[in-house]
């Protein structure tokens, strides 16, 4: 097996052009200089707000200034890490056929794929399947790529989904390879403007009738004997008998396509496929996503212990065969390769509606802050599109840290048939549910435990440990992945985030503490600035409600318009909004989708930050326990059309959404009654923020008003969570009054 030693030197023995540059922003300079001017101003708002303490004449004045000084030490926190992003954002560009004319394919270094999938009715089979085919077909030597899909839901209907994905992959590799198509996803090349000729059609057929029968499973809920053809796949199911449940079962490996012998239709050796499914008991913790993948790591350092591992989502496809030759770029360069751990693609998604109602783009997560990130040490890790140096998995640059077995050291050399017993053996005991428990997996080598988010603690603690990572954003994106289409499912991904998030604040490893030490003042800001996300609900919460309150009882809680004070505000407000609107047509965005941004920001506060805060509470109360639900992947046909009209789904009742309608409710109120204070009784000036706020509040709130009054289809708002929002909301203005207007 060629190392990646053996890659880079290779092409450091030759004089060759770079294979990749490297530029810095043009903006960054100007950045530094309003982070300057704008540090200033906050340094005011605050000094302002401490002035407000000191004179406060009453209780209700007291408590106001103090929630608005809270409020704003929370946003100016947030906003001085953000700047961490901004102060060296570079680009970079690469040159595959540059690489591919001085590396032969046979110094090319292994590549095993990792591909993670749990509930075949959240994240359906054809989604893996195309997922697995698109990278099976990369434009990369066969007998280099195995790629092995992780099935932590123990399902029959996954693993007959992919064998006969790796039939279809013996006609499907060869047309790609004679079309030279680039959409090597069956999906997405059937979806495109394909060129018709009959020999598509054929494929296109054997495609649809694949489809076919694995929709037919998965509606049974189990692989019948009709579908079994042969006696290895009947004896494949075998371990699926009665007592066989998703969270209590043993290790099933299953190679579906071997690389040493397993051929296309046209003579040529296709990569390897291999099902993994852990095994699996109620009594033994199983880590979630970070399990599954420290249990793929064993188990293909067993069969191929490749030197480069890419981890994929299963339902983020390639888009890009050539990604492989663009990773080695920079990984042949042996002026960087000794401390790179890892390249991060960024996520890019198909299907997005138009305006992308529910921000699911996350372009600062995704492009601007990764590019800001890699002018200091490198990205964050994503969970998917990441290519992985195995070494780095194994303590730091200078330290080792070496595995319980020598068979998993990242320089093991596999010297056995990937069937042969003793590697099969090997490998189902390695994926054992207790195998790993007091070592250092998933605490010293592996992906890292902890946190719900593993994959933003594992690479903040790979940085932690002196690994660098790269940002490779490519004009065509690498990979392409489908979206959550409901709000509900939006939310309840980020809370997830959240509760994970809180899980790092509160650990040894917090970022303000554990991160500026280890890995730098900016870089220690820049992960402080993600992990405190669920700090947003604070003043968010606060806006949404403390000003409309004192509105409604008509008490004016910030500067007059003729005041010096208000036009600190104004500057606070246009600066941080215009160089958030800037920063994201920048990196190609529209207006209506950066509306749209802001919008879902003020929501997630209100709603899945807030609660995944209080979730995390109770459960280090030990009220509650915090489980790992899966993002729903499937697409109905009623939730699709509504998401492509652009309109917001509240169908499903949600604690989640209680907040949303009652601060829609009150700022509604308090618009209403502030302009009518405002021009009947000439206080405009008095009250301008005030009614400015509410009417900024009324405006993004446009979405669940129509929900709760004008709409009538199943994605309205559900008439139970109305009634207790607008009971809620009552009691708390009740509950306030005699307090403001004392």
């Amino acid at each position: 097996m060629a190392s990646l030693r053996d890659c880079t030197t290779s092409s450091s023995t030759t004089s060759t052009p770079a294979f990749h540059t490297l530029r810095q922003a043009r903006r960054a300079a100007l950045n530094r200089v309003f982070a300057a001017v704008y540090s200033c101003a906050i340094l005011a708002l605050l000094y302002h707000h401490a002035l407000k303490l000191i004179h406060s004449t009453s209780l209700a004045s007291f408590f106001m200034s103090l929630s608005l000084f809270i409020s704003d030490i929370f946003l100016a926190f947030m906003w001085v890490t953000r700047q961490s992003f901004r102060m060296n954002q570079v680009y970079r560009s690469e040159f595959p056929e540059k690489l591919k004319e001085v590396v032969n394919e046979s110094d090319f270094p292994a590549l095993d794929v990792f591909i993670c999938t749990a509930d075949p009715y959240k994240e359906p089979p054809m989604s893996v399947v195309n997922t697995a085919l698109s990278v099976i077909a990369y434009e990369y030597p066969a007998g280099k790529v195995s790629v092995y899909i992780s099935d932590d839901g123990g399902s029959q209907m996954t693993l007959f989904a992919l064998m006969e994905a790796a039939k279809f992959a013996s006609h499907w590799l060869p047309f790609c390879r004679k079309n030279n198509l680039v959409d090597r996803s069956p999906d997405a090349y059937f979806a495109s403007n394909h060129t018709s000729s009959s020999e598509t059609e054929k494929i296109k057929i054997m495609y649809e009738s694949m489809k076919i029968k694995v929709d037919n499973v998965l509606e049974r809920g189990k692989v019948d004997d009709d579908y079994i053809i042969g006696e290895k796949e009947r004896t494949a199911f075998t371990k699926w008998t009665n007592e066989f449940t998703r969270q209590d079962h043993p290790t099933v490996i299953q190679v579906l396509l071997d690389n040493s012998k397993d051929k296309d239709i046209s003579g040529h050796l296709m990569p390897s496929l291999i099902y993994v499914s852990r095994e699996k008991s109620r009594t033994s913790p199983h880590q979630f996503k970070a399990g599954a993948l420290n249990a793929l790591v064993r188990v293909s350092a067993i069969m191929t212990n490749a030197p480069i591992i890419l981890t994929l989502d299963c339902d983020m496809y390639s888009n890009d065969p050539k990604t492989p030759i663009r990773v080695l770029c920079y990984l042949s360069d042996p002026k960087i390769w000794s401390t790179l751990g890892y390249i991060q693609f960024p996520q890019k998604f198909h299907g997005l509606n138009e305006s992308d109602i529910y921000a699911c783009e996350y372009k600062y997560l995704f492009i601007a802050n990764p590019a800001g990130m890699d002018g200091l040490s490198g990205p964050n890790y994503v969970g998917t599109g990441c290519f992985f140096r195995r070494r780095a998995l194994f303590g730091g640059p200078l330290t080792l840290i070496a595995p319980e077995i020598p068979e998993l050291n990242p320089d093991h050399v596999v010297d056995k048939h990937i069937q042969s017993q003793p590697i099969l053996e090997l490998a189902h005991k390695v994926a054992g549910c207790n195998y790993g428990n007091s070592t250092s997996w998933g605490y010293k080598i592996g992906f890292k435990y902890g946190s719900l988010v593993e994959d933003f603690f594992t690479g903040y603690r790979l940085k932690g440990e002196g690994w660098k990572g790269l940002f490779c954003n490519p004009k065509r994106p690498a990979f392409l992945g489908g979206v959550p289409i409901s709000l509900l499912d939006v939310l309840n991904q980020c809370k997830r985030w959240a509760v994970g998030l809180l899980e790092v604040v509160f650990s040894k490893y917090n970022p303000m503490i554990f991160g500026t030490r280890n890995i730098g003042l900016l870089m220690g800001l820049a992960y402080a600035h993600y992990s405190f996300w669920p700090s947003w609900s604070i003043p968010t919460t606060i806006y949404a409600f403390i000003p409309q309150l004192a509105l409604l009882n008509g008490v004016s809680i910030f500067p007059r318009v003729s005041e010096p004070w208000f036009f600190l505000y104004v500057f606070l407000f246009l600066g941080a909004y215009g160089q958030h609107l800037l920063e994201f047509v920048l990196v190609g965005g529209t207006i209506q989708r950066w509306w749209n941004d802001q919008r879902m920001w003020m929501i997630r506060g209100l709603s899945c930050f807030l609660f995944g805060s209080l979730e995390y509470l109770l459960k280090h109360l030990g009220i509650s326990t915090t489980g790992f639900n899966l993002t729903n992947k499937v697409v109905d046909d009623e939730q699709s059309k509504r998401y492509e009209q652009g309109v917001f789904d509240f169908g499903v009742p949600s604690p989640m959404f209680v907040p949303l309608v009652m601060a829609a409710i009150i700022n509604l109120a308090a618009l209403v009654r502030g302009l009518t204070k405002a021009f009947m009784g000439r206080k405009l000036e008095e009250l301008f923020v005030q009614v400015f706020i509410a009417g900024f509040v009324v405006v993004n709130s446009a979405p669940i008003y129509e929900a709760m009054v004008l709409r009538s289809d199943k994605g309205r708002m559900p008439i139970k969570t109305t009634s207790v929002s607008i009971f809620l909301a009552l009691a708390l203005y009740v509950l306030f009054s005699p307090t403001l207007r004392n």
